[in-house]
């Protein structure tokens, strides 16, 4: 990739699709050579490195160009590490193999980008668990989240009688027309509409809780199983909220 810039992006695109078009098609990912293997997720090598902040707080002097240089490397080192006798065990073997190399190819970004970063380099292992425990900070978001919008669901199917809903709230009352904009502010900043449809509309943030029932036919999803589709959702914008809402967002309301 050396021989390519941000202004002839376009020449490497190109240059990538023609390559994986004349790859003919083979039965079985282990009858691909190691070079054909690196040119097939070329494209996947792009995708995992766009997702790394270009700033130079961030990556330090390394560009996107050299983020996906790195993952390309990242790619090459793994392609060779491909266990094809546990991979044929695989049921769905596409995807155990973009699981595998994706993961490689992220570490090496990531070992590029604090190599580059600075003179000062904190360890590798140490790095690893800052990242794994992100602070206590990480464990407030979760907290706080998953108390608003996931217990709702505990509670909902619990009888009413619980010795739970008996136990009585002795924390300090707080104005929850004002926390139920701010949450809709979260929600709106950080999820897409249908995340954000259902948790606004489990949690009644700007009206009465609906049933999963009643979310799933206003977001058209049918069928018998179409409440766990509401749940799937539910938890995933969780998630999503816990990944990229700051704990000093929310350290005021726990």
């Amino acid at each position: 990739m050396k021989k390519y810039n941000v202004k002839n992006y376009i020449r490497y695109k190109e240059d990538i699709l023609k390559s994986i078009k004349r790859i003919k098609k083979k039965p079985l990912f282990s009858d691909y050579t190691a070079e054909e293997l690196n040119v097939l997720f070329l494209p996947l090598v792009e995708n995992i490195a766009r997702k790394f902040s270009t700033s130079q707080q961030a990556s330090g002097v390394m560009s996107i160009m050299d983020i996906m240089q790195a993952g390309s490397v990242g790619l090459t080192l793994a392609t060779g590490r491909i266990d094809f006798k546990t991979l044929a065990e695989s049921e769905d073997q596409e995807k155990s193999l973009k699981s595998f190399l994706a993961k490689r190819v992220r570490g090496h970004i990531r070992r590029s980008i604090d190599i580059n970063r600075a003179d000062m380099r904190i360890p590798e292992h140490k790095l690893n668990q800052i990242r794994k425990d992100n602070g206590k900070d990480k464990k407030m978001v979760e907290m706080f989240f998953n108390s608003i919008f996931l217990s709702i669901d505990k509670l909902n199917s619990q009888n009413e009688e619980s010795f739970v809903n008996q136990i009585p709230d002795t924390s300090e009352p707080y104005n929850i027309d004002i926390f139920n904009v701010y949450l809709k502010s979260l929600l709106n900043k950080h999820l897409n509409w249908d995340e954000s449809f259902v948790l606004n509309k489990s949690y009644g943030l700007d009206g009465p809780k609906w049933s999963a029932k009643e979310i799933a036919k206003a977001l058209e999803i049918n069928g018998v199983s179409a409440y766990v589709r509401v749940s799937e959702l539910k938890k995933q914008a969780v998630t999503k909220l816990i990944d990229n809402v700051d704990h000093s967002q929310v350290i005021d309301y726990l």
